[in-house]
């Protein structure tokens, strides 16, 4: 009888599961019809429709295909990225406030393509497919002072600590940040006060093939790697005691978000919060077990991109709202609930 009652939970379980991610895809396909109605030009859906099919004028191919469609695959590419980022980020730490911007990461990274665009142009092919592997060794570099510093012999990796010096180190390379823009020109630190504020500055297909394959190689490593990190979850001993090597998958792990998290700031900007955010709200849809968190809180965080930067560009119009600002008055406050109640 236990058996039976065991299995129509599970049943249920799955069901609820397959629903979420229905209505999750529901959602990003609505906002993406928007998204591609949105902005200084208009376009009526009906005339969007026309113009995929490839009965639009010129005007309405270009605006469509060089400027929205991009900018929109960027987001949701940005979204997945930067959630996966930080649900790796939250669990190999065991710390439900770990994120890739808090912890330094998008510092990291920001600051090495912000040492590139100041010395060299950006307008090129080549320098926007450098660009990511350029944020991979800022981030990369900083990941490593992070676990150098934090790392304790006989303790791994403890969470507070891990977070604090995080934190420390983000403030740091701030700080050598703002000290560089003193002496940019007007024009590139327009730039980077527009990257910094998470601003998709890398809005054309080169950029989507620049980021395109980091997202493909990475995410499928992370979702392969979904039961290793259920076991980490369980503590260091408990996972010991299974056999997982737990600093060497750690670091692994570690790799594969870090590299996750390079590749969109190369392309996104000072975009926080998404990897904190999503993986909050994934977990309260399917549970801890990262089989089915993982491609929820992808889902998610493209979704929280897409609308924040169609929010951005629709509530100023013709000017426009850095995604990175929209993003933060949601996360901002999610942040300070998530503290306050870990302290209780």
């Amino acid at each position: 009888m236990e058996a039976i009652t065991n299995d129509i939970h599970e049943r249920k379980d799955r069901k609820r599961k397959m629903v979420v991610l229905s209505v999750l895809g529901i959602f990003i396909v609505l906002v993406f019809l928007i998204s591609m109605n949105t902005g200084v030009i208009r376009l009526s859906p009906l005339e969007v429709i026309k113009t995929l099919f490839g009965s639009g004028t010129d005007k309405q191919n270009l605006v469509l295909f060089e400027f929205r469609l991009p900018r929109i695959v960027i987001s949701l590419l940005i979204g997945a990225g930067l959630a996966i980022s930080g649900c790796i980020m939250q669990g190999i730490s065991r710390n439900e406030l770990a994120d890739p911007g808090i912890l330094g990461i998008n510092a990291g990274a920001g600051l090495m393509v912000m040492l590139f665009i100041s010395f060299f142009p950006s307008t090129t092919s080549a320098p926007i497919y450098l660009l990511p592997v350029l944020a991979l060794i800022g981030a990369g570099l900083t990941a490593a002072i992070i676990c150098v510093l934090a790392y304790k012999k006989n303790e791994g990796f403890k969470p507070t600590g891990l977070l604090l010096t995080g934190i420390a180190v983000a403030a740091g390379i701030s700080a050598a940040m703002i000290v560089l823009t003193l002496k940019l020109s007007p024009e590139k630190y327009q730039f980077v006060a527009t990257w910094l504020a998470g601003s998709i500055w890398g809005s054309s297909w080169k950029f989507v093939f620049a980021l395109l394959p980091w997202i493909v190689v990475l995410l499928p490593y992370v979702m392969y790697k979904a039961q290793v990190m259920n076991v980490l979850n369980l503590g260091e001993s408990m996972a010991t005691g299974l056999g997982a090597s737990v600093t060497r998958e750690q670091l692994k792990l570690l790799a594969a978000a870090v590299g996750l998290a390079a590749s969109c700031v190369a392309v996104s900007g000072g975009i926080g919060f998404v990897g904190l955010i999503a993986p909050h709200l994934a977990r309260k849809l399917v549970g801890a077990k990262h089989q089915m968190l993982l491609p929820i809180t992808a889902l998610v965080g493209a979704l929280l991109v897409i609308t924040a930067d169609t929010l951005g560009r629709w509530i100023i119009q013709p000017s426009e709202i850095p995604t990175g600002i929209v993003v933060a008055v949601i996360g901002a406050p999610y942040f300070l609930y998530l503290l306050s109640r870990s302290k209780g």
